[in-house]
């Protein structure tokens, strides 16, 4: 249904358009996590890529379609960042600004060498291997997509990190790891594909060690009371992306507490990231009349032209204060 829904706004925006630790002894650490609902199921072969994930097909369908799109007008080999870039005076191109966006949220949230981190939502690979190679990390990297795992433990073999960062397939509501195992949870605009954002910071909680912290950058609702007009603006835009619905900034805030966290810490970085925006909305303007005629031949899967819609739509979202970014830290006391 949720798909049938995203193809009939797809349809509906064609019309609008027209107009410290060693490397060896962090793998092991690594393999510790990695492997625990491996030997509690008896099996040796799951967990890598034969975990069924059939609650969010979208969101696998959306990111598995879509890959050769950021591969061409986003990420490159050096950055591997699927999100949008931190924009700041010293900022000289699109590279450097998804990298920026990686400094911000590990400065903000106080990333230390040697920690031992969750990406909750990794893509692929680019945050674990940057926070591997920046700070000597132990990271565990998690995706609903098999497809996304491959590739991110291509990229760590090739930057010689796979001792230090795995990757699984696993949902980050329930991901079946150690209790207390990590020092932080990172998730970068992956907590916006959660449907039950209470059950992603629960989970969250519960993998964190006490004094642990969870760092979240994402994009979140401007108002829960827009006109009528804005709100479908609103609601085309996030359903092309494979999501359901934002959080206001201070409804997460008010999450976060729920769950146990303490010391919740937001930063409202919309300036910043609005020129990475800029960018996309231009790049789906002269992309869109293409885009749309390969989806209706059929030479490319209809969730492609829903991310254009999409990355039209995120201009005008911003622009009439529909939608903000900001960076959220929270302890786990």
């Amino acid at each position: 249904m949720f798909i049938s829904v995203r193809r009939a706004i797809a349809d509906s925006s064609i019309k609008d358009c027209s107009r410290a630790i060693q490397a060896r002894e962090g793998h092991r650490s690594v393999r510790k996590i990695f492997l625990k609902h491996e030997s509690d199921s008896g099996s040796s072969s799951k967990g890598l890529f034969d975990v069924s994930i059939t609650h969010r097909p979208e969101v696998v369908e959306y990111y598995d379609n879509t890959w050769l799109d950021y591969r061409a007008i986003w990420l490159n080999k050096k950055n591997l960042s699927m999100h949008f870039g931190y924009w700041d005076e010293g900022t000289e191109s699109h590279s450097d600004s998804l990298l920026n966006m990686n400094r911000e949220l590990a400065a903000f949230a106080g990333i230390q060498p040697g920690m031992r981190i969750l990406d909750a939502g990794c893509g692929v690979g680019g945050s674990s291997l940057w926070l591997a190679e920046n700070f000597d990390a132990v990271v565990v990297g998690i995706t609903l997509s098999a497809d996304q795992v491959r590739r991110a433990q291509r990229f760590a073999e090739e930057r010689n990190l796979a001792d230090r960062v795995t990757f699984q397939v696993a949902d980050y509501c329930d991901t079946g790891l150690d209790s207390g195992a990590f020092d932080v949870v990172w998730a970068v605009e992956s907590c916006c594909h959660a449907q039950d954002k209470a059950a992603f910071l629960a989970e969250s909680y519960r993998m964190l060690r006490p004094g642990g912290r969870l760092a979240i950058a994402d994009g979140f609702r401007g108002s829960r009371k827009p006109s009528m007009d804005n709100e479908l603006l609103f609601q085309r835009l996030v359903n092309s992306w494979a999501a359901d619905d934002l959080c206001a900034i201070a409804e997460l805030v008010e999450l976060a507490e729920n769950a146990g966290f303490s010391d919740v810490g937001t930063r409202d970085i919309s300036s910043n990231v609005y020129p990475s925006i800029q960018r996309l909305s231009f790049a789906a303007t002269l992309w869109q009349p293409l885009g749309w005629m390969l989806a209706k031949l059929r030479i490319r899967p209809s969730v492609t032209y829903d991310n254009v819609v999409g990355a039209k739509l995120v201009g005008q979202a911003f622009r009439r204060h529909l939608l903000s970014y900001a960076t959220v830290t929270a302890r786990r006391p």
